[in-house]
C-alpha cells in the first residue's frame, strides 16, 4: 500500500469512528463527544498502524499496551476496538447500559482488548509506568502507549509518574497528550474565553527529562511519523504533545467546552453525521 492510501484509508477510519461516537451518545443519552472526537485520528492511527496488536488474540503476550488515561473518553476508544474487530459494531448501541461491558469508563474485566480500567483521572500513566518498567524488568520488547488528557494534567500524580519514568530510562513508553486546550471545567481566562488547562507542556515534559515531539494531533502523516521518531528514540521516555481540537469534525461541537458531555437531539445527530461524511 502506497503512502497516499494509507493516510486516506486512515481518514476513512477516523470518520467512520467518528460517526459511531456521535450515534452511540445520541443513543445512549448519555456520553462524552468533545474529548473523544479530538482523540480520534490517534486512536485510529494508534489501532490500524503503529501498535503490534492481534485483535483475535486480546492477551497476547507479545502485544504493545495501550491505556487511556482519560477514560471518559471511552466511547472514543470502544468505536476504534469495534471497527478493528475486538467486538461487534453493533454492540456500541449498547454503551452506557446497566449491563453492557461498554460502561462509561472502561472495565479491563469484561471487555478484551483493555489493557487497563480507567476513569479516575490522572492514575491511567502510573499504569503505564508500570506496564513499560515491568517490560524493562522482563526483557520484553512491547511498548507501551499512554493517551493523556490535558485537564487531567493538572493531577499531581501525573507529573510523580513523569519523573519515575524518566528515572528509569523507560524508552519503551510513548505517551500522547490529547491537547486540544478545553476542560470541562477550568479556570476562567481573559476576555470571558477559559484558560489553558496546561500551560507550556512541551517544556514541562522537557524538564522532567522527556524527549518531546510536538505534531497536529489531526494530521496522520505527523501522527505515524511522531511515533516513529519516539521508537527510535534511546535512553528516556517520549511524550507526544498533539495539538487537537475538542469537537474535532462537527463545527458546531468543535471548541466549544458545552459539547465536553452534551447529547446530540436528532436535529443535530443528523447535521454532525453530514458533516462527517463530507470530511472523509
Amino acid at each position: 500500500m502506497s503512502d497516499l492510501s494509507k493516510l486516506t484509508e486512515l481518514s476513512s477510519k477516523a470518520a467512520q469512528v467518528r460517526k459511531l461516537i456521535v450515534e452511540s451518545v445520541h443513543h445512549a443519552n448519555a456520553g462524552h463527544i468533545g474529548g473523544p472526537m479530538s482523540a480520534t485520528d490517534i486512536l485510529v492511527a494508534l489501532y490500524f498502524d503503529s501498535m503490534n496488536i492481534r485483535p483475535d488474540q486480546p492477551d497476547w503476550e507479545g502485544r504493545d499496551r495501550f491505556v487511556l488515561s482519560k477514560g471518559h473518553s471511552a466511547i472514543g476508544l470502544y468505536s476504534v476496538l469495534a471497527v478493528k474487530g475486538y467486538l461487534p459494531v453493533e454492540e456500541l448501541k449498547t454503551f452506557d447500559a446497566i449491563d453492557s461491558r461498554l460502561q462509561a469508563h472502561p472495565d479491563m474485566n469484561v471487555l478484551p482488548g483493555l489493557d487497563m480500567s480507567t476513569g479516575s483521572l490522572g492514575q491511567g500513566i502510573s499504569a503505564a509506568v508500570g506496564m513499560a518498567l515491568g517490560a524493562k524488568l522482563k526483557n520484553e520488547s512491547f511498548y507501551t502507549y499512554c493517551m493523556l488528557g490535558d485537564g487531567e494534567s493538572q493531577e499531581g500524580q501525573v507529573w510523580e509518574a513523569a519523573d519515575i519514568a524518566s528515572r528509569y530510562g523507560l524508552d519503551n513508553l510513548i505517551v500522547i497528550l490529547d491537547y486540544n486546550k478545553l476542560q470541562q471545567y477550568g479556570w476562567n481566562g481573559a476576555d470571558g474565553a477559559r484558560d489553558l488547562p496546561v500551560h507550556a507542556p512541551q517544556e514541562r515534559w522537557n524538564a522532567f527529562g522527556w524527549n518531546v515531539i510536538t505534531i497536529d494531533g489531526h494530521d496522520m502523516e505527523e501522527i505515524l511519523s511522531a511515533v516513529k521518531q519516539a521508537k527510535q528514540n534511546k535512553g528516556t521516555p517520549t511524550v507526544i504533545v498533539a495539538h487537537t481540537v475538542k469537537g474535532k469534525g462537527v463545527s458546531f461541537m468543535e471548541n466549544n467546552y458545552l459539547w465536553h458531555s452534551k447529547v446530540p437531539t436528532s436535529e443535530e445527530l443528523q447535521k454532525a453525521l453530514q458533516e462527517i461524511g463530507k470530511g472523509a
